[in-house]
């Protein structure tokens, strides 16, 4: 371990003992060159081990995410399973006796597959799609940990998931068609039955809810002009069919049905909104056994038709971040190390409690200090104390509206003593919350005849109001009076949020646009056009960044100052609401699919996604970002806990 010739020879007896200077210096010498090279050795041995520890974690999250999809594949081919055996089912006693049993005998063969035929038809699978031959994989539930030669076994792994996402795509097109000959629920047309966020909101439980005829009548009422009364309009705005329970909703309804959250109908509709509604109000069957998966991270490779047509990355994960540059080239996103990680960053959300509503959720919001959540539904806003365990009932009732009216919009102001609320009304009603009982203390009236959404500005002086008419009404909130409009919307203001101080305000609508307006100058100071229609946008708190929820599925997330974008591609139905977490470094959306995303802003990187059993039509995220609350089409809504 030590050199030679290190130290000096004993000293000889008689021999004085001394040493000169120049001898000690070179000791000294001798031990900083020995201490310097064992730091170097040493140094590199931990640099060797850092840069090993780094492989192993990379290597683990591509195993975790691989081993996800191929529990999220195994789960949905079961509930393609069942789903079809249920059909075989309905079908059989049509048949002739001798066919019946023909039949019955048909399905047991077809139930009797062995392990090895398994591995086979495994193996095929996986050499069908790829250039090069790997060993079958089987399908586990969940890993059974990283073993040694991690490398071939992802790269096995990898190309069974590109098998099994092109196998998806195919499977759920053959779902679609076999459930659309077995569903009575009504079909829209295509992308035309498309309601808008703020107007064709869901209404369940109405008798006299328009269908068939009554559809029609609708339509030619909203093409022959404005609405009779506000009665008339709502009849028009909000319908629903009340689907049976054991019905499962057929994947070819309308694209887009943000029923209750207000989705205006478009001035050109061929078709009546009551059709885009009708999945709302069953939870699907397969429910149960997707909540064990909920809350699982990375779900990124679902085998939808959407991603399933998307450029794939290295690895055969298909992508669903893409960048958009100034010259409109379009490219998947790689991205960071640190893109799940770091301070700030949520690695799951955790269920914790369920507010049986009553009716559809179509507002949400929770107060500062994360006591109390409130709920806008039809008619009335619902207030929670959610900080207690245990079962929850309402502890207050605020009624706004009339009770067919649907709740659009309510926001607290800053301090939490106010609510206000706005919807299929041309009132807006200012709560007084720190009242023994909560009461109205102002009402602020307009001559539009419903509010989409609303924004309190951060002084808590202001109030700003998108009209279904597409105007945008500033109201002073001190003296409850109207202060200025913002017109240039040509159909309803569905969406809004304010940035840079309270100094501009963004505002998205049915007429394909988002706008940007200068609340000082009282001007637009941007236009962005889109191809579809906009549902839900957010500014994020402390950067130039604009995340646009629309119609087509899609979430873009544009730079404020700067012509590049991303466009994100994981919901399969229209995006619903948006929410930036106060830090910036995060934002959940959520959608007609029934899922609420989050994802790492900009590039969109997924962080977890929650899989609930009907369209989610609202949200909301507490100040301190540990708790998400949502609001859905099953006459509920739900708290989460954002775990880090």
């Amino acid at each position: 371990m030590y050199p030679q010739g290190r130290h000096p020879t004993p000293l000889q007896s008689g021999q004085p003992f001394k040493f000169s200077i120049l001898e000690i210096c070179d000791r000294i010498k001798e031990e900083f060159q020995f201490l310097q090279a064992q730091y170097h050795s040493l140094k590199l041995e931990c640099e060797k081990l850092a840069s090993e520890k780094t492989e192993m974690q990379r290597h683990y999250v591509m195993y975790y995410e691989m081993s996800y999809g191929l529990n999220v594949e195994m789960h949905k081919q079961a509930e393609i399973v069942k789903r079809l055996s249920g059909i075989c089912a309905q079908i059989i006693p049509f048949l002739t006796q001798e066919h019946q049993q023909q039949v019955l005998q048909a399905m047991e063969r077809a139930k009797q597959v062995t392990v090895g035929e398994l591995n086979s038809l495994i193996g095929q699978q996986q050499l069908q799609p790829l250039s090069h031959h790997v060993p079958p994989v089987p399908l586990t539930p969940r890993p059974s940990g990283l073993v040694g030669g991690s490398a071939t076994g992802l790269l096995a792994l990898s190309g069974a998931l590109a098998a099994q996402a092109q196998l998806a795509a195919t499977t759920k097109e053959d779902r679609a068609g076999v459930e659309a000959e077995g569903s009575r629920v009504e079909r829209a047309p295509s992308r035309s039955a498309s309601p808008s966020p703020p107007e064709s909101v869901v209404e369940e439980e109405r008798p006299g809810g328009l269908g068939g005829n009554g559809k029609q009548q609708a339509e030619e009422k909203d093409l022959s002009g404005p609405y009779e009364s506000d009665e008339d309009k709502s009849d028009y705005n909000l319908v629903v069919d009340e689907d049976q329970p054991s019905e499962p909703p057929s994947p070819t309804t309308t694209p887009c049905g943000k029923a209750p959250i207000c989705i205006p109908a478009r001035r050109d509709l061929v078709e009546s909104p009551a059709s885009l509604a009708s999945s709302l109000s069953s939870p699907l069957p397969r429910s149960k056994e997707l909540v064990l998966m909920a809350f699982e991270s990375h779900p990124h490779l679902r085998g939808s038709s959407i991603s399933s047509s998307l450029p794939s990355i290295p690895g055969g994960k298909p992508a669903y971040s893409f960048h958009v540059s100034a010259d409109g080239q379009m490219q998947p996103v790689p991205f960071p190390s640190d893109a799940l990680v770091g301070a700030g960053i949520p690695r799951h959300a955790r269920q914790l409690h369920t507010l049986a509503h009553g009716e559809v959720v179509c507002a949400v919001t929770i107060s500062g200090s994360t006591q109390h959540v409130y709920t806008g539904g039809k008619g009335c806003v619902k207030v929670w104390d959610v900080g207690q365990p245990g079962a929850k009932t309402p502890v207050a009732q605020l009624d706004c509206l009339n009770r067919d009216n649907y709740i659009r919009s309510c926001k607290l102001l800053p301090d939490g003593r106010s609510l206000i609320v706005g919807g299929e009304a041309s009132t807006l009603s200012i709560w007084d919350l720190a009242a023994p009982t909560p009461r109205i203390k102002a009402e602020l009236t307009s001559s539009a005849p419903a509010c989409y959404a609303l924004a309190v500005s951060p002084d808590a002086k202001v109030c700003f109001s998108c009209c279904s008419d597409g105007n945008i009404v500033v109201w002073d909130l001190q003296n409850q009076t109207m202060v200025r409009q913002f017109q240039g919307h040509t159909d309803g203001a569905s969406c809004i949020d304010i940035s840079d101080y309270g100094t501009r305000l963004w505002t998205g609508g049915l007429d394909n646009t988002v706008r940007c307006w200068d609340l000082r100058e009282g001007r637009q100071l941007q236009q962005h056009d889109f191809s579809s229609q906009i549902f839900s946008l957010g500014h994020c708190p402390n950067q130039d960044w604009l995340a646009v929820g629309m119609e087509s599925s899609n979430v873009e997330i544009l730079h404020v100052r700067k012509p590049e974008k991303y466009q994100l591609h994981l919901h399969e139905s229209c995006v619903l609401s948006l929410k930036f977490a106060s830090c910036g470094r995060w934002f959940v959306s959520t959608g007609k699919d029934n899922l609420l995303n989050a994802w790492r802003t900009p590039y969109g990187a997924s962080i977890f996604q929650s899989k609930e059993s009907s369209s989610v039509l609202s949200c909301d995220i507490s100040g301190n970002n540990k708790y998400i609350v949502t609001g859905s089409g099953d006459k509920k809504a739900t708290v989460y806990e954002v775990v880090y």
